[in-house]
């Protein structure tokens, strides 16, 4: 962290204190990013050959002009997988939720949207580090009152920003440097001499300097040895992509170190099949188990490893950084080495850094603790080919990335990479090889994730029947098919096959694996979801209650998952009627989510609004409406309107509205709210049904009672047909559509569809249920309107009764039953 200037300063390398020279561009550099167009500053890119200094200087400038910044932030740009992740490090520091709650590419958009914004902070630099195609990082460039620089050597990119080339030093700047990086111990004119030999470039002269100063080899030694290397690599027949100087410089420098610690040297090839972002040094100290035969008796004693390591730092071939543990070779010495390397060689090399890779992976990617490691061999995947590795330990470890990238929010990088997957294994092993089919299954909860709920059906559908074909009903990987299926079918409001599905995944797992078994837990877990989407709330309360407390007593039970738990748990005890227990344990869940997860964690928010909803329940609506106001704020900034869990909260946040006869605001949300239902779920989930009675109610309550009677008509059949007459949902929207028929005078339609909808209630829950209450409560309307004056005297001395014993006297519903209000049903949608 600098001493005076940027508040926040991440990422940003240590500065070169043998930098020398560049003031020209350093002055053009400044002059060109303050230009403004458009009311913002340009992105300014920095364009040069490799070697030339591009870095160095977007490293001096970041530390010259610190005072004139309160951000400075520098992301590594060469791998657009890793470039929402940099972003998204900012978050916290910006005042937004982190990643680690809402996903990395939720976190990413919110904080270019703050940059943008000039709120916290106007003054801020973004640097992309060798953002090699403009394609692929263009959407994360933030335009605002702040300033981009970009380094590359992709000369395209001045037809998308305005360009500065940065050639090779000037000659002067070559000698100043060199006299610099060798204490004055050189001569100019050798300097000179050595500066033409290289071609003034700026790695090759470092990589000069380290060498001299290494070995204290006399300059005009140094000359004759650069010039052999030079006339060795004349007489190639293929010209090399990169200047030939520096391949003279670096070949030097090699050759001396491979005669003195020739395992320094194999080191180095193995780096040059990484990819050229920080290297975790603990992947050559847990992977040493993990190798093949050329690195074994490197990694196996720690003291060779730690001399070569310091070796090759001492020589400028490799980058080490203390603070992070980790160690950094040059994208053109990589080049070099991979070059030279003869072909069964590069094969044996590539192999050793997949099982370096796999073989140092964390166990759990849904551990968050795990991530920043993750994060870190992330970014060597696809440099370092590891998908084309065949090795199930180095695939287990491709699919555990893409798990990864799937918990934090990154989906849509998740899809790229398991598209990938599933081409490249397809074309090795075949379509039915079991990585192949786990890679569909991961693409299917990908689908999920991303709302795309036809697609994950369809691919979770085959994915399952070809792995129970082809590795057997009972096998682990065909369970885990079978759960993702049930998701997918869950998410298309096919609850009873989701049931289905799940009692069997339960079963199977339970006789497999004990009834203790986190995969038992997992499975019984969905389960209970099924039971509460289908009205069966008493058998998934029961359920959730034996699977928290075995969760409870277990270790390494995660905290998002326990929480999970413990609000379906509320929440069936809601549904069930048991509203002040359901509360207590609500408030539990909640204030655990908040302390433990975060008040902006999915888990949390999901906590949230199962309390606020048991809060209005409980007729507590002064707090039901702070917090599921709140609740609705925090989801809409995270996710936007189209997203299940802001149409959720917007719909609970209605309900609370009009519980407090703030019915404009809540017709608002609702109409907002159900704009998006068709997109995300479809015209016929039963979601999309039941949200509409919400729509009816409300437009009952505005004085329409026809339009509503015609919503709930549509509503009570489109339920009917998803998940049947006898449905929490369907039986709710017949209560409504009582009441609708009862505005309209119709009584003897409303007394026949509620005496009809009072025996289904009590039949499907009990006498007791507040279902019954509600629906007995209207019955007595009808039956006193139709002349049934006995029977209704009857059935409201019935009804006040179980109202007290269930609810108390004071509820509100209990003293709308007295004041011969008629009661009405709304839908709060729950988790899938």
């Amino acid at each position: 962290m600098p001493s005076k200037g940027a508040q926040i300063w991440e990422r940003v390398p240590k500065r070169n204190l043998n930098f020398t020279g560049r003031k020209e561009l350093l002055a053009a550099l400044r002059k060109s990013i303050n230009t403004v167009t458009a009311v913002v500053a340009q992105p300014q890119a920095l364009q040069g050959l490799g070697g030339v200094g591009k870095t160095q200087l977007a490293i001096e400038y970041a530390w010259q002009y610190r005072a004139h910044y309160d951000l400075v932030l520098w992301v590594s740009a060469d791998q657009p997988l890793l470039v929402p992740s940099a972003l998204a490090e900012l978050a916290p520091k910006l005042g937004l939720p982190t990643a680690t709650g809402v996903g990395v590419e939720q976190t990413t958009q919110a904080v270019l949207r703050t940059l943008e914004s000039g709120s916290p902070y106007r003054s801020w630099l973004v640097i992309f580090d060798n953002a090699e195609e403009p394609e692929f990082i263009k959407d994360f460039i933030p335009r605002g009152p702040g300033h981009v620089i970009i380094t590359s050597r992709n000369s395209r990119w001045s037809d998308h920003e305005p360009t500065i080339q940065v050639d090779v030093f000037r000659r002067e700047e070559s000698v100043a440097f060199l006299r610099r990086r060798l204490s004055d111990t050189i001569g100019e004119r050798e300097a000179d001499r050595v500066a033409d030999k290289l071609g003034d470039l700026p790695i090759a002269l470092e990589q000069a300097a380290a060498l001299l100063a290494r070995t204290l080899m006399p300059v005009e030694d140094y000359l004759d040895l650069l010039e052999e290397q030079t006339s060795r690599l004349l007489d190639l027949e293929k010209a090399p992509t990169y200047p030939r100087s520096m391949t003279a410089a670096w070949r030097l420098s090699v050759s001396q170190l491979e005669e003195r610690v020739p395992a320094a040297v194999e080191v180095l090839r193995c780096c040059a099949f990484f990819g050229p972002e920080p290297i975790p040094r603990d992947v050559f100290r847990r992977g040493n188990r993990a190798v093949g035969p050329r690195l074994t008796p490197i990694l196996s004693n720690p003291i060779e490893l730690t001399n070569a390591l310091s070796n090759l730092e001492r020589l400028a071939l490799v980058k080490v950084e203390p603070s992070t543990r980790t160690l950094q070779v040059h994208r053109l010495n990589q080049a070099l080495l991979r070059d030279e390397t003869p072909e069964k060689d590069r094969v044996e090399l590539r192999h050793e850094v997949h099982l370096l890779l796999s073989g140092t992976a964390p166990a759990e990617p849904d551990d968050t603790a795990n991530w920043p490691r993750y994060e870190e061999l992330a970014a060597h995947l696809e440099p370092s080919g590891l998908i084309d590795c065949t090795v199930p330990s180095v695939r287990r470890f491709a699919l555990d990335l893409v798990r990864y990238l799937y918990v934090r929010g990154s989906y849509r990088q998740a899809e790229s990479l398991l598209h990938e997957y599933i081409t490249k294994w397809t074309e090795v092993s075949g379509a039915h090889h079991k990585d192949v089919l786990a890679a569909r299954v991961h693409l299917a909860n990908v689908y999920l994730g991303l709302a795309a709920y036809d697609r994950a059906e369809e691919l979770a559908a085959d994915t399952y029947r070809l792995m129970s074909e082809s590795l057997g009903a009972e096998h682990t990987e065909t369970l885990w098919a079978m759960t993702g299926y049930a998701g997918a079918l869950r998410g298309r409001g096919n609850f009873i096959k989701a049931r289905e599905l799940d009692e069997s995944a339960a079963t199977i797992y339970e006789r497999v694996r004990g009834d203790t078994d986190p995969f038992t837990l997992r499975a019984r877990h969905n389960l209970a979801l099924d039971y509460t989407l289908t009205s069966d709330y008493h058998e998934a309360s029961d359920m959730l209650q034996d699977i928290y407390l075995k969760q409870s007593s277990m270790e390494g039970i995660g905290r998002r998952l326990l929480l999970l738990t413990w609000t379906n748990l509320s929440r069936a005890v809601r549904l069930d009627g048991q509203f002040e227990v359901a509360t207590d344990l609500a408030e539990e869940a909640h204030s655990y989510g908040a302390i433990n997860l975060g008040d902006d964690h999915p888990s949390t928010l999901l906590a949230a609004r199962d309390l606020a909803i048991c809060l209005r329940r409980m007729g507590r609506l002064p707090e039901a409406l702070q917090l599921m106001r709140d609740t609705h704020i925090r989801s809409r900034r995270l996710y936007g309107d189209a997203h299940a869990n802001t149409m959720a909260a917007a719909l609970g946040l209605s309900n609370v509205l009009r519980a407090v006869d703030e019915r404009e605001e809540a017709l608002e949300l609702v109409e907002r709210a159900l704009r998006h239902y068709p997109e995300v779920f479809g015209d016929d989930h039963p979601f999309t049904h039941a949200a509409k009675m919400n729509l009816a109610l409300l437009t009952r309550l505005n004085g329409d009672p026809e339009a509503a009677r015609d919503l709930d008509e549509k509503a009570l059949a489109g339920l009917a047909g998803r998940v049947g007459r006898d449905h929490d949902y369907t039986v709710s929207c017949a209560i409504n559509l009582q009441n609708d028929l009862a505005a309209l005078g119709r009584h003897d339609d409303a007394r026949a569809l509620g005496q009809d909808n009072l025996e289904r209630i009590q039949a499907r829950f009990s006498a007791d249920h507040y279902l019954s209450l509600i629906c007995a409560a209207n019955l007595c309307l009808d039956l006193q309107a139709t002349g049934a004056d006995e029977e209704a005297r009857r059935l409201r001395a019935e009804t006040t009764l179980r109202f007290e014993s269930v609810m108390s006297r004071e509820h509100p519903d209990a003293l709308g039953l007295l004041a011969g209000e008629r009661l009405n049903c709304d839908f709060d949608p729950p988790a899938i």
